[in-house]
């Protein structure tokens, strides 16, 4: 890591400006999805549209039917990975994320495993594994196939077994994420460490949303600290710090994949209005230092009254308000007033989403 004896102070604006442009939210950019993909550090997808308004957010000319196909390709795969949760991720960095989080998985599948007693709870989930992968041997299948081990939607052996979803679930023209497959006959066989996973869990935070301290590398990807900290060992970084003195790391020159230069835009670059879908990574807890949603307004946004979330629309590059589709309409609810200049972009973006859902 290059230390610095006073390391550069980054601005709330600046670090906002930093996570857009990573973010691929300063301008539409005309990568490919599995770069795209890669540079944001997968997309979410617990509701499968996500992924597609997440890129066309972020992509110029993104057709809705060609994030269908790399599914149906391979070239982009849903599996269960960062903090337990479906995200969609490039073929080629599948394995990175699976190795990187697959120990926190497991021991989270434990914590909840219930065992009879006197049973050792690694050899029942060993146990269930094997079971699990002689199911799965043939081919995909689905949740109700699978009968007594699919139960709860396959339930912690789908933390403890590399697992991915197989189109046509998982998709936007069929929601619900049940068609399962082997992730070493889906994707192919792992011939990643899991050391190169933390690194790589490290890489990918920072490529996507750094500058950062660790403790938000290590919630994003659902790892402790410690091990955020042992993937990091092996990257060459450099530090930062907010404007209260705490401290902050990034990545050092080629590692800022898709990136100019060291991948900070000058503050005052303008953000245009963006669309953010359901469960966005940069609207989540490990952001908070970006500013791009502001605490008065995250209970509207996420609450265990609306577990389902809502989108968000960023004007200036924060949440001024929140869209849901209701009878095929795109429908606002605004957290603020807006300018008129505003509400002429907001109407504008709005308009373009209607036409993409429709």
């Amino acid at each position: 890591m290059t230390a610095r004896a006073t390391p550069p102070t980054l601005s709330p604006r600046a670090l906002n400006r930093a996570l857009l442009a990573r973010q691929l939210l300063l301008e539409r950019a005309t990568l490919s999805i599995s770069e795209a993909i890669e540079q944001v550090g997968g997309l979410q997808t617990q509701y499968a549209p996500s992924g597609y308004v997440g890129l066309w957010t972020r992509l110029a000319d993104f057709r809705r039917d060609a994030l269908t196909e790399a599914l149906e390709s391979r070239s982009v795969v849903q599996g269960t990975l960062m903090r337990t949760t479906i995200h969609m991720v490039s073929r080629r960095e599948f394995w990175r994320y699976a190795m990187g989080v697959r120990e926190a998985r497991r021991r989270w599948a434990l914590q909840l495993t219930v065992t009879p007693a006197g049973r050792d709870g690694e050899a029942a989930m060993n146990a269930g594994a094997q079971r699990m992968r002689a199911a799965l041997a043939d081919g995909p299948r689905s949740v109700k196939e699978l009968g007594e081990l699919g139960a709860g939607f396959v339930g912690n052996l789908g933390l403890w077994v590399d697992l991915v979803r197989v189109p046509p679930s998982g998709t936007w023209e069929r929601r619900r994420a049940d068609i399962l497959a082997l992730a070493e006959t889906w994707v192919g066989p792992s011939d990643v460490s899991e050391g190169a996973g933390l690194s790589h869990l490290v890489r990918a935070y920072l490529r996507a949303f750094g500058p950062a301290p660790w403790r938000d590398i290590a919630a994003w990807a659902g790892i402790s600290v410690g091990e955020a900290r042992t993937g990091g060992a092996a990257l060459a970084l450099t530090d930062f710090q907010d404007e209260r003195g705490r401290p902050l790391v990034d990545l050092i020159g080629a590692d800022l994949i898709c990136l100019e230069g060291d991948g900070l835009p000058d503050p005052d670059t303008p953000a245009p209005v963006r669309f953010l879908a359901h469960w966005d990574a940069s609207l989540l807890v490990h952001a908070r230092r970006t500013g791009i949603l502001p605490e008065v307004f995250r209970t509207r946004v996420f609450h265990s009254k609306n577990p389902f979330s809502v989108g968000i629309v960023l004007v200036d590059g924060v949440a001024a308000g929140a869209w849901s589709v209701r009878e095929g309409r795109i429908v606002l609810d605004p957290f603020r007033a807006l300018t008129a200049t505003e509400r002429q972009a907001v109407e504008r973006e709005r308009e373009a989403l209607e036409v993409f859902h429709a």
